[in-house]
């Protein structure tokens, strides 16, 4: 196949979109956790009794909160209690993150990723972005963390219409040394981030995640009407450059990546290299936590 002609682009398309809206929601009690987890009137209790719908975020709820507890005199055996202590933002991302990975752990061969790969890019990514919120405090940390998570979920709708054109894109990418997103939108006539941010909005998310999936291979070209999602947009973007130049997660589409040097600037970082370094440690705690969560 040395194309793809304009008939097979708008079935693609179509069949894209019909693909995104087969994509489940999140599940009821995931959707009414996360809302008690925004209510500032709701308790512990009240987080509890939604979470408590699901064995395994409970199991990983209290192990992280007697792993927090570490020398206590007595180990957590209360979910209510787990809650109180980890705190709302981190049971967010557990459930968050819960979630996600149940859509993620998937080999993606049209990516070129074997089964596990993108959620370990993502998990790190998710870490790092969280680091550099904290470390340039631009964003906040836990905010950065969901957009580090969230950024590459696109691949998964359309891997199979990537696998379909991979000899065209990746020709285009090597013939016009242009980015791999750029070659999936004039084969595809969608890329990866596009869809991703389709189907953040779906799934009903703040606004800003929207934009961080949308514009992470691109942090320079927000709108200025939406300015302030920018250091978020920044924040998710290096973080995910940084780990694909540390070789996380780097499928075919991660050979043309490219740091920008504007969303270093606008963060205020200074010597990347020495962040680089830093970063070295999250791809081994994600390793743990994606051990963690296959174990339950």
């Amino acid at each position: 196949m040395s194309e793809i002609d304009e008939r097979s682009k708008e079935l693609i398309k179509t069949r894209i979109i019909s693909k995104l809206k087969e994509i489940k929601s999140f599940p009821q009690f995931v959707v009414e956790t996360l809302r008690k987890l925004n209510d500032p009137t709701s308790s512990a209790s009240d987080v509890a009794a939604s979470l408590s719908r699901d064995e395994g975020l409970v199991l990983r709820t209290l192990k992280l909160a007697n792993s927090a507890a570490y020398g206590m005199s007595r180990n957590i055996s209360d979910i209510s209690e787990a809650i109180a202590l980890l705190g709302y933002k981190n049971i967010s991302n557990i459930v968050l993150a819960a979630t996600v990975y149940s859509v993620m752990d998937k080999g993606l061969s049209g990516y070129a990723l074997d089964r596990g790969e993108l959620w370990r890019h993502s998990l790190t990514a998710a870490y790092a972005a969280r680091y550099i919120a904290q470390a340039t405090r631009k964003v906040p940390p836990e905010e950065a963390y969901v957009g580090g998570l969230l950024h590459d979920i696109g691949k998964v709708v359309l891997n199979d219409y990537v696998r379909f054109g991979y000899g065209i894109i990746v020709k285009l990418v090597e013939e016009e040394h242009i980015p791999f997103t750029e070659a999936e939108l004039k084969v595809l006539g969608f890329e990866h981030a596009m869809v991703g941010s389709l189907l953040v909005e779906r799934w009903d998310l703040p606004e800003g995640y929207q934009y961080a999936t949308l514009l992470h291979h691109k942090p320079n070209e927000l709108a200025p009407e939406h300015a302030e999602f920018q250091p978020l947009v920044d924040v998710v973007s290096v973080a995910n450059s940084m780990c694909l130049m540390l070789g996380v997660g780097l499928g075919a589409d991660g050979l043309q990546n490219y740091l920008f040097p504007e969303p270093l600037e606008r963060l205020g970082i200074r010597d990347y290299e020495a962040l680089m370094s830093e970063l070295v440690d999250f791809a081994g705690q994600a390793a743990q936590e994606m051990a963690d969560m296959r174990e339950l």
